[in-house]
C-alpha cells in the first residue's frame, strides 16, 4: 500500500499520521481533499466509530482507509468525554462559525469547568487506529493504545490540537502541546496505536 485515505478531516490528524507514515513511503491524504463527507459516529466505543468511517472513506474513494477514533477519558467523570470527546461542548451556537479551534476552545472549557474543585484530576487519551484493505475487508488491522496524565485547569503550549494545552504529563513537567511533533509521536496514544499496527502489518496482518 503506497498511498492510503485518512478517514478524517481534522488537520491535526493528517499532521501527525504523515509524520508517521512518509517516512515509510507511503502517501496519506485526508478525505476531505477527496471531497468525501465525515461519516456518522453513533456507536458507543472508539472501535465501532474507527470500523465506521474506514469502510465509508474505502466506499467512497476505492482506496485503503486509515481510520482513527480517539478520545480522553477523565477518571473524576466516570471516563467522560470519551467518544464525545470532539463534540464535548455541543454544536456550536446557531449564527456562529464552528471551527475547529473555536470547538476545541469550547471543548476544554466545558472540561475544565466540570472539574472545578475536584483533586482527582488523573486522564488518559486513547486511541484505536483502524486499517481497511477494501470497504468489505473481513479483517481489518486494529491497533489500540493510551496516553496518561491529568488535566490542568490554565492551558500551556500552542503546538497539538483538542485537550492538549491542558492534558499534563507529569515526568515530563510539560502539556501535550508543549511538545514537538516528533516528541508526541514517541508517547502519544496515536502514535503508539499506529506502531503496533505497523507492526501487525509486518508480521502479516
Amino acid at each position: 500500500m503506497k498511498k492510503l485515505v485518512l478517514a478524517s478531516s481534522n488537520p491535526g490528524k493528517l499532521r501527525e499520521f504523515e509524520s508517521l507514515l512518509s517516512p515509510l513511503g507511503i502517501e496519506i491524504v485526508s478525505q476531505a481533499t477527496l471531497k468525501v463527507a465525515e461519516a456518522e459516529e453513533p456507536h458507543g466505543t472508539f472501535v465501532e466509530n474507527a470500523l465506521a468511517k474506514a469502510r465509508h472513506a474505502s466506499r467512497r474513494t476505492g482506496l485503503p482507509a486509515l481510520a482513527d477514533d480517539s478520545g480522553i477519558c477523565v477518571r473524576a467523570l466516570d471516563g467522560r468525554p470519551g467518544v464525545h470527546s470532539a463534540r464535548f461542548a455541543g454544536a456550536a451556537a446557531p449564527g456562529t462559525t464552528p471551527g475547529r479551534e473555536a470547538q476545541d476552545l469550547r471543548n476544554n472549557e466545558k472540561l475544565v469547568a466540570l472539574l472545578d474543585g475536584k483533586d482527582d484530576r488523573r486522564a488518559h487519551y486513547y486511541c484505536v487506529v483502524v486499517l481497511m484493505r477494501h470497504p468489505e475487508d473481513p479483517q481489518p488491522v486494529i491497533a489500540e493504545a493510551s496516553w496518561a496524565g491529568e488535566i490542568l485547569a490554565q492551558p500551556r503550549g500552542e503546538n497539538g490540537f483538542g485537550y492538549d494545552p491542558h492534558f499534563y504529563l507529569r515526568d515530563l513537567d510539560k502539556t501535550a502541546a508543549e511538545l514537538e511533533q516528533g516528541e508526541k509521536n514517541l508517547i502519544s496514544h496515536r502514535g503508539k496505536a499506529m506502531r503496533r499496527l505497523l507492526a501487525k502489518l509486518k508480521e502479516g496482518a
